[in-house]
């Protein structure tokens, strides 16, 4: 008899990989053998004028949006002769308040001689379930046009500075407004934000070391819909709107920043702004910088100095050589496609399958107490013995599954942590991925074993259970494990390979 439940094990795990491998889809991201090459190691800004360092005036005003009001913070250079250019900044994903959001990037300007204007987020509209930069880009205009027409600012020289998930928004800002003077686009995703964000996760799991067999979570978890709907702007594409720039654009990224596609989003700028027949385009790396452009969490100051020298010599500086400078960016893989989950895409559906799969597997044995109990209180016989053989393996059966989702969903999130946190941990990374994949290899035992015993007692012409009772728990423990496993095998727990 062990023999066959080894035998069955091994059966029951092979099935279960080939099974998850054909449910869908793999990740293989597409090397990226095309690198853009930079023309110098220094950013400096040629044909940028020397900055003036100036007193700065802050006051705080009210943007009014169509159906909310905003506050923003106003920084003005004092003592400059003549009118200013000026910025309008716009917030990266997350909330935004001018508080504590572009306060080293607003203040530089502002010091170099440009006005700033940086409003609070408009978070009523704002989910992670709800977002419409087409939309949010209408709010922004608004800021823009409020400083365009304050006294002391040039109208022809207010533009946009964009971060993150802001660079989404300000090229249909720009599109829809060719009276945007300039253009600035830091850290900028450009590819849709499925893309961007199957890049990441890829990115930093490579970083953590995780095991191969977990990177097939990725499109799974990224394609697939959210449960309870919502998410549509996951598939926003930019490049149309890039293709109608006609105005100068800034690119910077720091070099250090795992969650961009810095090469591959240059790049498509530059192709996008030439459909356009706009060719006044100036990129910049910084050497060690993150997502923020900070190196030791501290702004770049080379990006503040090359910020405004940009802004200030505009227009001659919009075309000035070279135009790719910095340390040299490197970026593996492709930002390509997410390949959508064909079984398992519905989050809904998801959710229920294993809430309802754990449910039935706690409340069986709970329902089966409480039912003997009742029996007894009322004087009545609990019924026929089970087979404590088969009883124990479906306990078995039982605390494995449902111990081997609740694992899964523990590894997802600790390795989830240390990616953020771009982080190494071997005996998280590693420990626990075997560990999670020794209890889904006991969880197949313990299915095995059940099968093994369910056939002994079928040939001895013995029942499998008794009553109606015996025999939901029975087939009600064997239908909500099998799901299980059917779910851990989707997302790799049985991938073969090491």
């Amino acid at each position: 008899m062990r023999y066959r439940t080894a035998a069955g094990t091994v059966v029951g795990a092979v099935v279960l990989a080939v099974l998850g491998a054909l449910m869908g889809p793999q990740w293989a991201p597409v090397p990226l053998t095309d690198p853009l090459t930079v023309q110098t190691q220094s950013t400096a800004i040629t044909d940028a004028p020397a900055l003036g360092t100036y007193a700065v005036r802050s006051s705080v005003l009210t943007v009014q949006l169509d159906g909310a009001d905003v506050d923003a913070r106003l920084l003005m250079p004092v003592g400059v002769d003549g009118d200013v250019p000026a910025v309008v900044f716009v917030h990266g994903a997350g909330t935004g308040k001018f508080e504590d959001a572009f306060v080293d990037q607003a203040r530089s300007l502002a010091e170099a001689g440009v006005a700033t204007l940086v409003p609070n987020k408009r978070l009523d509209t704002y989910t992670l379930r709800h977002r419409d930069y087409v939309a949010m880009a209408d709010d922004y205009l608004r800021s823009w046009d409020l400083l365009r027409g304050l006294p002391g600012i040039d109208p022809d020289r207010v533009g946009v500075y964009a971060e993150s998930e802001g660079a989404w928004i300000a090229p249909v800002m720009a599109a829809d407004q060719p009276g945007i003077g300039f253009v600035v686009l830091a850290s900028a995703p450009v590819v849709p934000p499925r893309q961007q964000a199957a890049f990441a996760v890829d990115s930093y799991l490579r970083n953590t070391g995780v095991p191969q067999q977990v990177f097939r979570a990725i499109p799974r978890a990224v394609g697939m819909s959210l449960p309870g709907g919502g998410l549509d702007y996951a598939d926003f594409d930019v490049a149309p709107y890039q293709r109608r720039m006609s105005q100068p654009v800034l690119v910077v990224y720091g070099t250090a920043d795992a969650s961009m596609p810095v090469v591959q989003g240059a790049e498509q700028i530059i192709r996008d702004l030439a459909i356009a027949g706009n060719t006044d385009y100036t990129v910049r790396y910084y050497r060690g910088a993150d997502h923020g452009i900070r190196v030791d969490e501290v702004v770049a100051p080379a990006f503040l100095h090359d910020l405004a020298g940009w802004v200030q010599g505009l227009p001659a500086t919009a075309s000035a050589a070279p135009r790719i400078a910095g340390q040299q960016p490197e970026q593996l893989y492709w930002a390509g496609p997410v390949p959508q989950p064909r079984w398992l895409g519905d989050g809904d559906v998801l959710l229920f399958l294993v809430a309802g799969a754990v449910g039935v597997l706690v409340l069986l044995p709970v329902g089966r107490l409480a039912v003997v109990g009742v029996r007894r209180v009322r004087g009545r016989e609990p019924g026929p013995g089970r087979d404590r053989v088969l009883t124990r393996r479906l306990a078995l059966l039982s605390a494995a599954s449902v111990a081997t989702v609740v694992a899964l969903v523990w590894y997802l999130v600790s390795v989830a942590r240390l990616a953020v946190g771009y982080e190494r941990n071997g005996w998280i990374v590693q420990g626990g991925w075997i560990a999670v994949r020794v209890l889904g290899l006991v969880a197949v035992y313990a299915a095995a074993a059940v099968v093994v015993r369910l056939r002994r007692l079928r040939r001895a012409g013995e029942p499998m259970a008794h009553g109606v009772l015996g025999h939901v728990v029975l087939w009600g423990t064997c239908a909500a494990s099998a799901a299980l496993l059917v779910v851990l095998a989707y997302w790799g727990v049985y991938q073969l390979g090491i």
